[in-house]
């Protein structure tokens, strides 16, 4: 055990500081421009918004216990609290969340089509392949398509239910159903960011080349696509496990092993992700709760004097 622990510090030893920093500016830029994808979908936005929520989503879902859908959440009520009204920010996150997932398969496909390309006379099935990618596009499509009639639905569910609570969730729900159908009738924003995602899922890659490069360890490119494209496949499978806790690990040592990497180093590129999210993450997390402790301050602050006159009275 102490032999592998070793093992593993000197692979993270030889990525060093440099090798550390460049992944995470790398990083850091790639959420910024997500960010703007974002954006994109907000009509009137300011930039930093989209960006400042992007890093309250990411560090939400990789630093805090919670699913990538507790990161979510937390992402729309920052961009809320900065102005965003909560429909349009929770309609936006829905319909960018899509277009990452739709962007990542395209992604996934291009790893596997040169995972294909490399082993053309190896055991990999075309045929499997395409069976995979073609359910994943089936959810794809008919997650839109939710998102695009679903509140027809939602509206016979309530006259079913009858009056009060049931019609005020079918409200809700319909504004909900309005500010999506919104976003999507603006086709150009739409398309842009979702071109956007899938160049920095592309982007992503890099950052293992780096990482490598650094180790003093050559890689191709395009190993490097596959490798991430699949790391990410298997941790989307696995969504619901807060930080994906096991199955990030597991999956690079997995698919390091098919390209010539050792466990140890596989494993130094898993840790030196997680190191990269810490340092981005908890900076993130720290100011997002002193804005959300200072908003708090605010509303007690206003309460005080309204007590002190009826105390009075």
């Amino acid at each position: 055990f102490c032999r592998r622990a070793c093992m593993r510090s000197n692979a993270l030893l030889a990525v060093g500081l440099a090798g550390f920093v460049s992944v995470t500016a790398i990083h850091v830029a790639q959420i910024a421009v997500m960010g703007l994808a974002w954006g994109l979908l907000i009509r009137g936005f300011r930039p930093w918004v989209a960006i400042w929520g992007r890093l309250v989503r990411d560090a939400g879902s990789e630093v805090l216990p919670l699913s990538q859908v507790g990161g979510y959440v937390l992402g729309t009520r920052a961009v809320a609290l900065a102005g965003v009204p909560a429909t349009q920010g929770a309609a936006s996150t829905i319909v960018d969340v899509t277009l990452e997932f739709v962007s990542q398969l395209a992604y996934i496909a291009l790893g596997l089509v040169w995972l294909l390309h490399l082993h053309a006379e190896g055991g990999v099935s075309p045929a499997l392949v395409v069976a995979g990618l073609a359910g994943a596009s089936c959810l794809a499509v008919a997650f839109i398509l939710v998102q695009r009639r679903g509140a027809r639905y939602v509206d016979r569910i309530a006259g079913i239910l009858g009056q009060g609570w049931a019609e005020k969730t079918a409200a809700g729900a319909n504004a909900l159903h309005q500010a999506l159908e919104a976003i999507y009738r603006r086709r150009g924003g739409v398309w842009s960011s979702f071109m956007i995602h899938f160049g920095c899922w592309v982007v992503s890659a890099s950052e293992v080349w780096v990482a490598l490069w650094f180790a003093g360890q050559q890689l191709a490119f395009g190993d490097a696509v596959v490798i991430e494209s699949l790391v990410y496949a298997i941790r989307t499978t696995a969504f619901m496990v807060p930080n994906s806790m096991g199955v990030q690990e597991g999956a690079y040592i997995l698919l390091g092993g098919a390209f010539g990497l050792s466990p140890e180093m596989a494993l130094a590129l898993s840790f030196l992700k997680r190191a990269r999210d810490l340092a981005i993450g908890l900076p993130t997390i720290a100011l997002w709760q002193g804005v959300e402790g200072d908003r708090l301050w605010r509303r007690i602050a206003a309460k005080a004097p309204a007590a002190t006159v009826i105390d009075a009275e």
